[in-house]
């Protein structure tokens, strides 16, 4: 049996999205970074405008495909920095569906922009920090650098959280 599968307007979308996020996923990895895990994450103010506007599951596809392409492109497929950079991925998606889920039982509590951001990028710092521990550094000296790390998190998230705002407000007023 032959099926056809239908390209929908979604699929463009998420297309076209996962390619932004992508180009700004590799533009930042050239970046210099004083220490490993420190990196803007500016790539995620894209998936925190898909959840906003289209919900936690483009988000996730925009997500895990901005991670698993961009290490195709990069050359770091598999490697070292492959598993981090999906791990922190995964922790993030997973709380922005958690987020989100709970914004929709409690609308009042709707944490907008800033607050995914914020929470994605603390998930995603907890996920790298907890596989780097586990798989690539088991030693007590590594959780000294936590702390410093989650505040980059919180900072950095912060900074993604206002942008993505800024760009939501822009989008919803020209609408």
């Amino acid at each position: 049996m032959n099926r056809v599968v239908q390209t929908t307007a979604e699929d463009y979308r998420i297309a076209w999205l996962t390619a932004l996020a992508i180009t700004i996923h590799i533009l930042e990895s050239a970046l210099p970074s004083p220490l490993p895990g420190f990196k803007p994450g500016l790539a995620n103010v894209i998936v925190i405008v898909v959840l906003v506007s289209y919900g936690w599951r483009a988000a996730a596809w925009v997500s895990l495909l901005r991670v698993l392409v961009g290490s195709l492109l990069a050359g770091t497929f598999l490697s070292p920095t492959f598993l981090l950079s999906l791990s922190g991925a995964l922790a993030s998606v997973l709380i922005l569906a958690l987020a989100s889920a709970l914004s929709r039982w409690l609308p009042r509590w709707g944490a907008g922009p800033l607050g995914y951001s914020v929470l994605a990028a603390m998930a995603h710092m907890a996920g790298q920090f907890a596989v780097a521990y586990a798989v690539f550094i088991p030693h007590a000296a590594l959780l000294n650098l936590l702390p410093i790390l989650m505040c980059a998190a919180l900072i950095f998230g912060m900074l993604s959280g206002m942008i993505a705002a800024a760009m939501i407000s822009r989008i919803t007023t020209r609408s």
